[in-house]
Order: C-alpha cells, then structure tokens, then sequence
C-alpha cells in the first residue's frame, strides 16, 4: 500500500453501513475458504453480527480507515458483560502486515479493560499466528483452546484466544 497518513480507528454507526457491508462482504467471502458457508439466494452472506454492531446495547463497531480508505472492520459484543468479545474482525489484504490490525486491537480493547476473548478458524494459517502472536503481545498469561461453534454441528471448531486488558 502507499504511504499514507496514520491509521484511524473510528466507531462506527448507520452512517458508515455502506462501508462496513462492502468490507462484510469481502470478510465473509474470505471466511467461506475456511467454513464453505455460501451467500443467500441474493448472493448475501449472513450480517447479523454487523446489524447488531450497529445497533444493539453491548455491541460496538468500528471501522478502520488509511486516510479516505476503509480498509478494515472489528464488531464487538459482551461490552457490558464480564467478558468482552471480538465478534467480527477484518483488515483488506493491501493493509495487512502494516500493523493496522495489531493498532486496532490494542485500542479497542484498551478502551473496555478485562477479560477478553477472540475465535477463530486455525486452518485460517494468517489469523491462526495474527491472533496468537497479538493476544501473547497483549497478556503473555493468554490462552487458548478449540470449542464446537454452538448450534452449527456443520462448521469447523473455532479456536478461542483469551486474554486480560488492564
């Protein structure tokens, strides 16, 4: 990517839907390699998880953004729970390895102090060792561990990275 002023990351509301449903899009496009969900019969993937983010008590999102470019997404949930969790997350591949990722997690979990937590699928080699190494880099006591998805006997088991923000 070309240099361009330091990443933002903004929450994000109705406002910013036609973004985040274009980067939902591309996210759960690149999920479906790992979980061969396929889109509706509009050729949509499921949103509700963005819709909730958008609208829901204890839910939160966020768009990340290179200047003018929307190049990344995070949903939260649990927010006013004991454990937080990040529901949703996305970074464009021509923003990755620029360490937008690591800036967003770093931030938006330092904004909600205490337990957290993150699943994902291991086969999912780039996430696997993105979600390792920054959970490490956060709370080197972290931990890890496989759970069958709940109600989806279909899918894979997501692994699950837990970690504590002071």
């Amino acid at each position: 990517m070309t240099t361009l002023k330091p990443p933002t990351i903004s929450t994000a509301d109705e406002r910013h839907r036609p973004e985040l449903e274009q980067l939902w899009t591309m996210f759960r496009h690149e999920m479906s390699a790992f979980t061969g969900t396929l889109p509706d019969e509009r050729g949509r993937f499921r949103q509700e998880r963005l819709d909730a983010g958008l609208s829901q008590p204890g839910w939160s999102a966020h768009i990340f953004r290179w200047g003018s470019h929307p190049v990344g997404f995070a949903v939260l949930r649990g927010l006013d729970a004991d454990e937080h969790i990040i529901s949703s997350f996305f970074v464009a591949h021509g923003a990755r390895r620029s360490r937008i990722g690591q800036v967003a997690v770093t931030e938006l979990t330092a904004a909600h102090p205490g337990r957290w937590a993150v699943a994902y699928q291991e086969r999912n080699d780039v996430a696997a060792r993105f979600w390792r190494k920054v959970a490490s880099e956060i709370d080197p006591t972290c931990s890890f561990e496989q759970r069958d998805v709940p109600g989806r006997p279909e899918l894979p088991a997501d692994s699950w990275a837990r970690f504590n923000v002071r």
